[in-house]
């Protein structure tokens, strides 16, 4: 099987940053209306519903599908120039005073669409650090 390849969920990306912060700083940043736009898209809210629909201002529409404080988010993702959509997981581990963030998407199309995700979650996890960095210090 081609690496990025499963046989349950296709295609998949993974990619994770460790932060100098604690893991509540980095879920109240990743919950905030900034958190959300950084790393979601602009225009969504969620209550953290299970089931719960959101769209963005950019079209990409979705529905949460488990949300654990403080630990992980799951939700489907479809940006509208897909014909598909993918599932998209946000998960923290926490180590004191330092913080892994995972994000991971899987039932990607194909290898292409795999790099540009790729791309895609490096530049939220660039952009997660210095909405942290701008919070915290």
């Amino acid at each position: 099987m081609p690496v990025g390849k499963t046989k349950g969920a296709g295609w998949q990306i993974g990619v994770s940053r460790t932060v100098p912060h604690p893991a509540s700083a980095v879920w109240q940043t990743l919950v905030s209306p900034e958190g959300i736009a950084a790393w979601l898209g602009d225009g969504v809210r969620f209550s953290g519903e299970v089931g719960e629909p959101y769209s963005t201002v950019e079209g990409t529409v979705g529905e949460v599908r488990s949300y654990r404080p403080l630990n992980r988010i799951r939700l489907t993702w479809q940006p509208k120039h897909w014909g598909h959509d993918s599932t998209v997981q946000i998960a923290l581990d926490d180590k004191g005073d330092r913080t892994r963030i995972g994000f991971h998407q899987e039932r990607l199309a194909d290898t292409d669409e795999r790099a540009g995700q790729r791309a895609h979650w490096i530049s939220v996890a660039d952009s997660i650090e210095r909405l942290l960095e701008s919070r915290f210090g």
